[in-house]
């Protein structure tokens, strides 16, 4: 049996429009990788993603205009970065295991990493003026009661203020990046509080588990970048114009709002609420394969063997608390009847009802982490000098007297 990763021998041959020997010739050459299936030693599967990728190159040989037509879906556009690498189902940030990395680095340190800074810098990148005052927080809190939204707002009021933010060059970018984590970190603390961002979180939401900080700063840290997502495109589109940091991270907030990107955490947690036992786990996942519908918080089409991100949270989760009966009931569900393994939204909603933080908390550690990978990317896109601009292939009516 293959999972959403693999393909069977005849599977990849067909997608190829290949014969078996050929397949074979592919995978000794190197082309494609393959392994055995687990109880089948002499049958081999094939990674979807390797068979996808070979298949795009042939048809963008034979059919360049359809190739380009396909720009925009998974795997394209494909543009030049130094900031994030993921091989060989690892992550890396700045050639740095992102994974080592968060589990002795404090969040400043990563940003300092991110954004290609020294360490000593960074330090005092945050020890900058808050932007907001307490009477500005607390008008943004009584503006809206989500959380995130309130985000939304504070990042609106801080650019009309932060007149600095309008300086492009690294070094001042950087600063504008540490002063809006502190306007989060204001938000989300009640008020501006000159603590560690991860310390902020833990406290305002009033939880004083052991370890829920260091839990806190390690998912604020994995979720700092995850390559060209649809978030840091958006950042990245945002920054190519010339907008300014404050309007790049908005851009990409709102993005991460959808319920396809950041919003899917929130969809575990419900799915969580049936799944109490592994019998009843079992039977929810299957009874939404039966309706059609997708089963969030299961694979990622970069991490074949598993996400590693999500791996790094769920030991944290198991090993510093008790976690509640639906993370290991659903987690075998999806092994079982998916062949497939956690993601870092199935992470951050364990994390979330593990040490009983507020239901948005997982969109919020989503968010504010990855605030950190868009600056980033908006410092690549200001240097380059390029405006974003994709073409459109005309498919409605044409004009009269045009052929």
């Amino acid at each position: 049996m293959t999972s959403h990763y693999y393909l069977t021998a005849a599977q990849a041959a067909g997608a190829l429009c290949v014969t078996r020997p050929t397949l074979y010739a592919y995978a000794s050459r190197g082309v494609l990788r393959s392994e055995a299936i687990p109880g089948r030693p002499r049958e081999r599967r094939y990674y979807r993603e390797d068979v996808e990728r070979l298949r795009e190159r042939k048809e963008a040989r034979r059919d360049p205009a359809k190739a380009a037509a396909r720009g925009l879906h998974w795997g394209g556009p494909v543009l030049e970065s130094g900031i994030t690498l993921i091989h060989n189902g690892a992550l890396y940030y700045r050639g740095r295991d992102a994974i080592a990395l968060a589990r002795t680095a404090t969040v400043e340190q990563a940003a300092a990493l991110l954004w290609n800074i020294a360490g000593d810098e960074a330090a005092r990148l945050f020890e900058q003026p808050d932007v907001l005052t307490h009477a500005q927080l607390a008008q943004i809190r009584r503006c809206a009661s989500n959380t995130f939204t309130q985000l939304q707002i504070a990042l609106a009021i801080a650019s009309r203020i932060d007149d600095a933010a309008y300086d492009l060059r690294p070094h001042a970018v950087c600063a504008t990046g540490a002063r809006m984590l502190r306007v989060f970190g204001g938000v989300l603390g009640q008020g501006p509080t000159g603590e560690p961002i991860e310390r902020t979180l833990a406290t305002s939401w009033g939880r004083r588990r052991r370890g829920v900080a260091d839990v806190i700063r390690t998912a604020l840290i994995l979720c700092a970048d995850h390559e060209l997502n649809v978030s840091a495109f958006t950042a990245r589109c945002a920054a190519s114009a010339g907008a300014p940091p404050y309007d790049v991270v908005s851009a990409a907030m709102a993005t991460l709002k959808g319920f396809k990107h950041g919003g899917a955490a929130e969809r575990v947690l419900a799915l969580a609420a049936e799944c109490a036992t592994p019998a009843s786990a079992r039977a929810a996942v299957a009874a939404r394969l039966r309706r059609g519908d997708p089963i969030p918080g299961f694979g990622h089409p970069l991490y074949p063997g598993g996400d590693p991100r999500a791996t790094a949270l769920l030991r944290l989760v198991e090993t510093g608390t008790k976690p509640p009966p639906w993370v290991l009931s659903l987690r075998k569900a999806g092994a079982l009847v998916l062949r497939d393994r956690p993601n870092l939204d199935f992470a951050l909603a364990a994390v979330t009802a593990a040490y009983d933080l507020p239901a948005h908390a997982a969109l919020l550690l989503f968010g504010v982490g990855r605030t950190i990978g868009w600056i980033a990317h908006a410092m690549e896109e200001y240097a380059s000098g390029r405006l974003i601009r994709p073409r459109a292939r005309y498919v409605g009516p044409m004009p009269e007297g045009v052929a």
